[in-house]
């Protein structure tokens, strides 16, 4: 961050008499440093109850991860059994009726209730996929809806609400058709989920708990990861058509919840011009009951960064040719992750092993990889971590091709605990690649890319149930690949966040010169 300029605003615990923002309209400088984030820091930073509201925000992760992986339970291929002594095959197909019967009742999965058992990869994939398509068309759709008119809150609210009620009524599905539709509908309307709560939990609090908040971000996930398989053991012999309300209805409940007591980002208020609301919400967020005033500091912003269009953040990306090249540079690495991090889960029924405890194990993972990168975030390179972690998993996937038994279980989660901390790497690396004004966009878009790797992913997994190089290996192969495109992207640890798109280009004009 460049020195503050001479006529620079008074400290933080200056209280002005008239309880007022003063903030100078009528001033040429710019905000290239120390702008909202002044105002922000001044009031969050006198604050000790202020992670009660971020902490609220991140539980919406819990149930993004539910509905993000309970095709691993709801879509398993049912357990059967020969009925006559002629049947002596591995596979149902192709044999009578009166030879083979399922082990119990159809209802336990998609597969048996809808007759999928011997459809082709493409066909038993489709609803996982749907609902990995409506991620990828929701967030290209509603991406900028954060950023521009709806803010953070109210993004969130729509989207959790929305997903909720889609997956509840995926439990009334008559067919497949109608199943996938639903699945897509649920997929689209959660695209915004995670992101929406996690830039909203970042902005909620002061710069010294900003990690601690992106961490219980992923710890949420992984709790969410870690309920849907104890969740799916419970119903386990009941229909597949429960779990799902199982797991939505708490949703409903949290969303309703959220609506009535959530606060916006204040960042996001004072960006847009809501200057009022903003420092009422800083105030309830704080211990302050006083305004700080700031007389010569002078909140400008370009009319791209203030417009309130739908699409104004995308504007402002397109016309900014640096931002552009970072974000597609980000899309490649987040889809070679993406594809890894949703397939393995879909693929853990290919290893021979409990899925209950597969999946129960690889959501444990997810646990300590939290903890590395919670105690490793402040000294580890961005760059240098994030490319290492792909590749080192990528790794692992190419070995699960040639190896077997629990010995393949074991690689695999050294395979997962990678690509996850890579997730949780790129996530955090993001949020400090691009500033506020473009922050919930950007992350969307991001987040899209990881879907997009989704999309494919479920039907990669099933051709892997006939040739384990179709599954394991792609993926390997495609994260590898993907992982070596993030040395184009510039190192930002130890850096502040930007709020906007010229202080992070004066960011860059001070890395060229010192370097």
């Amino acid at each position: 961050m460049a020195n503050a300029p001479p006529s620079a605003p008074p400290s933080a615990g200056e209280i002005a008499n008239d309880h007022t923002v003063d903030i100078n309209q009528n001033s040429n400088k710019t905000t290239a440093v120390n702008s909202i984030d002044d105002i922000v820091e001044c009031y969050l930073s006198a604050s000790t109850g202020s992670l009660l509201f971020p902490i609220l925000v991140c539980l919406a992760w819990i149930f993004d991860s539910h509905q993000t992986f309970i095709n691993v339970f709801s879509d398993n291929p049912p357990p059967w059994h020969c009925t006559s002594s002629t049947c002596n095959v591995t596979t149902p197909c192709n044999l009578p009726s009166t030879s083979w019967s399922f082990s119990q009742h159809r209802k336990i999965s998609t597969i048996s209730d809808f007759s999928l058992e011997c459809a082709s990869p493409v066909l038993v994939a489709l609803p996982a996929s749907s609902f990995y398509a409506g991620c990828l068309v929701g967030g290209l759709s509603l991406a900028t809806l954060a950023d521009s008119r709806l803010g953070r809150k109210k993004t969130l609210v729509f989207s959790s609400l929305t997903m909720s009620l889609t997956a509840a009524l995926t439990a009334f599905s008559p067919n497949l058709a109608v199943y996938a539709a639903l699945r897509f509908a649920c997929g689209f309307a959660r695209a915004n989920v995670g992101t929406s709560a996690f830039v909203l939990s970042s902005e909620l609090v002061s710069r010294r708990h900003r990690k601690l908040v992106s961490i219980l971000t992923f710890i949420f996930s992984t709790t969410g990861f870690v309920t849907l398989p104890l969740i799916a053991f419970l119903n386990r012999g009941n229909s597949w058509r429960l779990l799902y309300l199982y797991t939505s209805i708490p949703s409903l409940f949290y969303s309703i919840i959220l609506h009535l007591i959530m606060k916006e980002s204040p960042r996001w208020l004072l960006l847009k011009g809501k200057r009022k609301e903003a420092i009422k919400t800083l105030q309830q967020l704080s211990r302050l009951t006083e305004t700080l005033s700031f007389p010569d500091f002078a909140l400008t912003s370009s009319d791209k960064t203030e417009s309130h269009d739908l699409f104004s953040a995308a504007r402002i990306l397109w016309e900014k040719r640096w931002a552009l090249r970072r974000l597609g540079t980000v899309m490649i690495v987040s889809f070679g992750i993406g594809m890894m991090y949703y397939g393995m889960p879909l693929n853990l029924s290919n290893l021979n092993a409990s899925l209950y405890i597969s999946v129960a194990l690889n959501a444990a993972t997810e646990l300590l990889s939290e903890f590395v990168v919670f105690f490793l975030a402040n000294v580890v390179s961005r760059r240098k971590s994030l490319v290492g972690l792909m590749v080192v998993s990528g790794g692992c996937s190419l070995a699960c091709t040639a190896i077997g038994g629990w010995i393949a279980v074991v690689v695999e989660l050294v395979a997962f605990f990678g690509v996850f901390t890579a997730i949780s790497v790129h996530m955090i690396y993001s949020v400090e690649l691009f500033p506020t004004c473009v922050r919930n966009s950007t992350l969307a878009v991001m987040r899209q890319a990881l879907v997009l790797g989704g999309v494919v992913a479920p039907a990669m997994a099933v051709a892997g149930r006939k040739t384990k190089f179709l599954s394991f290996g792609v993926f390997g192969i495609v994260i590898i690949f993907c992982g070596l495109f993030a040395v184009f992207l510039p190192e930002t640890r130890g850096r502040t966040i930007s709020d906007t798109m010229e202080e992070e280009e004066h960011k860059m004009r001070e890395g060229q010169s010192s370097s």
